[in-house]
């Protein structure tokens, strides 16, 4: 069992519009919802990709309601988000079909209170009991510590569960000193962490800052690793146009995916681009088209080179 962590979840909303102008009033063309955040989409495409997977974090009011009445139709994710007093937040992607264009509109999360926040903890503990991975993802809401993301990393490594950390700022700079097995930064995301602007001398500084492996995600570049067993560049075969919403988060189940099948760091990169372009095609956020995924991993492109023994 995969386990994925959202701390901070959502309701996805999607709309459509023909044309997305400034001071204007729309018509909608089409409205989806789906459960989001994160570690929610991470655990969605590790489903499609046949994986059994838990999902934890929190839920709250009508909208932590609407996110697990949708996430109990999805084959393949066990719920197991805790309840919180204060409301699941939402978050609205306007894709403009003309243009291809995404706008992402970020509500804030509820308040998390002391005794949720003990509570989250001990069934965290108790989860990874037979967890094979665990993927740490997004934002922290408010009222859970800027720290938390550094503990939750050394309570997977003390269960022996490898662990990934997907986020940013001050969260991400505690949790690398905690030495998470990957952290999937994306450019800016990594240049916050190190001071560098140069990936592969980012890549090599979060590295010794504690992170055994860094992938660092180049938005339509691709993606670049360092890794213990070498370091890689991994790019699509083209520029794609849609919607990003959640394209990070495939990238992060192909690389949670390859690593349970111990795939080799090429095939797992190589998976982890092609799903994230996949993501980009698909028409809701969170999703990705399973016959562009299929069509796009034989065509990805991944140089580099191995460390030597």
């Amino acid at each position: 069992m995969i386990l994925t962590v959202t701390l901070n979840s959502a309701l996805d909303i999607t709309y459509r519009v023909r044309s997305l102008r400034p001071h204007s009033a729309h018509r909608v063309t089409d409205v989806r919802e789906r459960p989001g955040g994160k570690g929610l989409n991470v655990a969605r495409v590790l489903a499609a990709l046949g994986h059994e997977v838990t999902a934890t974090g929190f839920a709250g009011g009508g909208t932590g309601r609407a996110v697990r009445e949708r996430l109990a139709d999805t084959p393949g994710v066990t719920d197991a988000l805790l309840p919180v007093a204060g409301a699941t937040r939402r978050t609205v992607a306007v894709v403009d079909e003309l243009t291809g264009d995404t706008t992402q509109l970020n509500e804030p999360g509820p308040q998390i209170g002391p005794a949720e926040w003990a509570a989250f903890q001990d069934a965290y503990v108790n989860l990874l009991d037979g967890a094979t991975a665990v993927a740490l993802c997004g934002s922290l809401p408010p009222g859970v510590p800027v720290g938390a993301y550094a503990g939750l990393v050394r309570g997977a490594r003390a269960a022996g569960v490898p662990v990934l950390l997907d986020t940013g700022g001050e969260p991400l700079r505690r949790g690398v000193a905690a030495r998470p097995d990957i952290i999937k930064p994306n450019s800016g995301e990594l240049a916050e962490l190190t001071g560098s602007h140069e990936p592969l001398r980012a890549t090599q500084d979060a590295r010794r800052r504690g992170a055994r492996a860094v992938v660092a995600s180049l938005g339509a570049q691709g993606l670049l690793a360092h890794t213990p067993d070498g370091h890689w560049r991994a790019a699509p075969p083209a520029c794609l146009r849609g919607n990003p919403t959640g394209a990070g988060d495939s990238a992060v189940a192909g690389l949670l995916s390859g690593l349970v099948e111990n795939l080799p760091w090429p095939d797992r990169l190589a998976r982890a681009v092609a799903l994230s372009a996949a993501t980009v095609r698909a028409p809701v956020a969170g999703e990705f088209d399973p016959a562009a995924y299929a069509e796009l991993l034989a065509r990805v492109t991944v140089t580099g080179e191995v460390t030597a023994a």
